[in-house]
């Protein structure tokens, strides 16, 4: 009988872990901010159950310039957004936790990360989604906005 019970426990565990990822499936496809230098592209796609993999580039004039990677990860039952930079942190990554996942917003904070601390994602629609960064920055509160349209 006991064996019965953490079996439903663990197996309830999992099923959780899994949708708390699955809410943040609308962020599949690419997404583009243009911008007066050239257009920022967002890519989002799924590795496996439980990890995402996103990719930040830059296009200008032709030329493609890799900005960051995501994994976006569950573990101890919380979301984790990963972030490595080019030339950013000796190239090691930096680890943000969530504070809220719902179906349309996902916001991810580390207050101990010099900038951003905060990391947000709101969904607009289906189409549509405006990314945040924001926190203290040399002492004072610095906020940039990237809304983003799907193009595939």
């Amino acid at each position: 009988m006991l064996a019965v019970v953490g079996l439903i426990i663990c197996c309830g565990w999992t099923e959780r872990q899994i949708d708390e990822i699955k809410k943040a499936e609308w962020l599949f496809g690419t997404w583009e901010n243009k911008m007066p230098k050239g257009s920022l592209y967002e890519t989002w796609s799924q590795l496996n159950d439980g990890e995402f993999l996103g990719k930040s580039y830059f296009l200008n004039d032709g030329d493609t310039i890799l900005f960051e990677t995501v994994r976006l990860l569950e573990k101890e039952q919380k979301l984790y957004y990963i972030v490595s930079v080019a030339n950013q942190n000796d190239g090691l990554p930096v680890s943000f936790a969530s504070t809220a996942v719902t179906d349309n917003v996902l916001i991810f904070e580390n207050p101990q990360h010099d900038f951003p601390q905060v990391i947000t994602y709101t969904k607009i629609n289906a189409d549509s989604l405006v990314a945040e960064i924001s926190g203290m920055a040399n002492g004072q509160e610095r906020k940039q906005l990237f809304p983003m349209k799907r193009i595939r």
